[in-house]
């Protein structure tokens, strides 16, 4: 079996209320965002946090801010991305949080005639060794703690980022997170990027979607579901049913449950 977990959600801004759903629905983990303004480092009660957890018998997992950027080319930004990143990783091992969750930027690109330019495409040497000094920092910090950073999928990785996701997975402190969402509505387009690396697929962000909308609820949208959770089963992996409101959640749990022991 695999453990199954939920967003905190925008209806509930208060943890206790998402654990208590969590446990209700048969959860085993929430997944903190740290776009929140509750759940940023300086927000964060560890204390209180883990009292929610003993409380409701779940564990929580962390998804760091969208907007991460540890290669900007401006190092007082880069510094204060990576500073929140090793505040987040010393929460994380007092929680036995097992998994932060990231996506890795593209950066800012320029609009010519013909084509777009990637900034860290065209100072590629550049940023890739902000991506070395983010990981050998991390390592440092993770230290012996089995703690993964696991990286999403988001719009389709371009040929830098898939440099940096080699650099990364070159340590065992970073793992993969496979959006079967984001993936879908881009045409799958990262599937055998992930796939060829699924030894290292440690989390899964799972919801259904069409061609133009994501976050669906499990069961509503085009998705071979199945397929999915098969794989997770074989990656023994984490899966966060990313559905955005209450509504949507207790739908996949159902969905989930019903089909969880046919996979």
């Amino acid at each position: 079996m695999i453990d199954t977990g939920m967003p905190t959600l925008i209806e509930l801004p208060e943890i206790e209320d998402c654990a208590a759903l969590c446990s209700k629905l048969g959860l085993q983990f929430v997944e903190l965002n740290m776009n929140l303004p509750q759940y940023q480092t300086i927000s964060l009660d560890a204390g209180r946090l883990g009292e929610a957890a003993e409380k409701y018998g779940i564990y929580f997992t962390i998804h760091l801010d969208e907007n991460l950027n540890v290669s900007d080319f401006n190092p007082f930004v880069a510094q204060a991305y990576t500073r929140t990143v090793l505040e987040t990783i010393h929460i994380a091992r007092r929680l036995n949080v097992p998994v932060l969750n990231m996506h890795l930027s593209e950066g800012v690109y320029f609009t010519l005639p013909d084509r777009k330019v990637f900034l860290y495409e065209q100072y590629r040497e550049q940023y890739l060794q902000s991506i070395r000094l983010f990981r050998e920092t991390c390592e440092h910090s993770i230290g012996p703690s089995s703690l993964k950073i696991c990286i999403e999928n988001s719009s389709g990785y371009t040929d830098f980022q898939l440099q940096a996701l080699e650099l990364l997975l070159g340590s065992p402190a970073f793992a993969l997170t496979f959006d079967i969402g984001h993936d879908h509505c881009i045409n799958h387009k990262d599937e055998p990027v992930i796939i060829s690396r699924s030894d290292r697929l440690y989390h899964f962000h799972f919801h259904d979607a069409t061609a133009e909308k994501n976050h669906l609820p499990l069961g509503t949208g085009e998705i071979d579901l199945h397929k999915y959770l098969r794989f997770a089963l074989q990656c023994h992996a984490r899966v966060v049913l990313e559905t955005k409101t209450v509504e949507g959640l207790e739908r996949s749990a159902g969905w989930m449950k019903a089909h969880l022991m046919d996979a």
